[in-house]
């Protein structure tokens, strides 16, 4: 049986990190996904990348409007191997920090926390209010993973789009799923046989 992920998109900045990781898992028969798109979320989508939500729509296994509490993902009953809001906009992190259940984003992301699976919301704002870091606080403590768009760059990323794929490399590894974007430090040593001596600077 594929991995079921429920993957939904608001209307924070970085679409792209969920464009990206749709391309991805798109490739693979071992990935089913579950996609909301918001309907600021697909505003950003055509302001930040040029193309309508349904091209993004595409890429995914099954797609629901944020509004419809009948789709399967609004209940426990369907399982899911985890579900992730990226981008998270500061609205929703409160409506899932506070469970305000108002649209199928946050139903669908209430639902994990309760049964358990897996949840990661990648929240995009800075710089952040005290308010939004208790919130952040919050879903972390009911078993969120907080996964901020941070760049690595010891991997020396050559443009924008690396940068990216290294993002959305790490949103792949939390789910357990194989991918050519994750970068793991080190892994070029060991292949080479080759380390720092101890206390090395770098």
């Amino acid at each position: 049986m594929p991995k079921r992920i429920a993957l939904c998109i608001t209307g924070a900045s970085g679409a792209v990190y969920a464009y990206r990781f749709l391309q991805e898992t798109s490739r693979s028969n071992d990935v089913e996904t579950h996609l909301v798109i918001s309907n600021a979320g697909a505003i950003v989508i055509k302001q930040e990348l040029g193309i309508n939500a349904s091209e993004v729509q595409r890429l995914a296994s099954f797609s629901y409007d944020e509004k419809n509490f009948m789709a399967p993902i609004a209940s426990g009953s369907f399982r899911l191997d985890g579900a992730m809001v990226a981008p998270c906009s500061m609205k929703t992190l409160s409506g899932i920090a506070h469970d305000y259940e108002d649209n199928l984003i946050i139903r669908c992301a209430s639902i994990a926390l309760k049964e358990k699976w897996r949840l990661v919301l990648m929240p995009r704002e800075t710089p952040l209010s005290t308010i939004q870091i208790k919130n952040m606080l919050e879903v972390s403590k009911a078993g969120a993973t907080v996964l901020p768009p941070m760049p690595q760059f010891y991997f020396k990323p050559k443009d924008v789009g690396e940068m990216v794929d290294m993002m959305v490399g790490k949103m792949l590894s939390i789910f357990d799923i194989d991918s050519r974007l994750t970068h793991e430090w080190g892994a070029d040593k060991l292949a080479l046989k080759e380390f720092e001596p101890s206390g090395a600077t770098y």
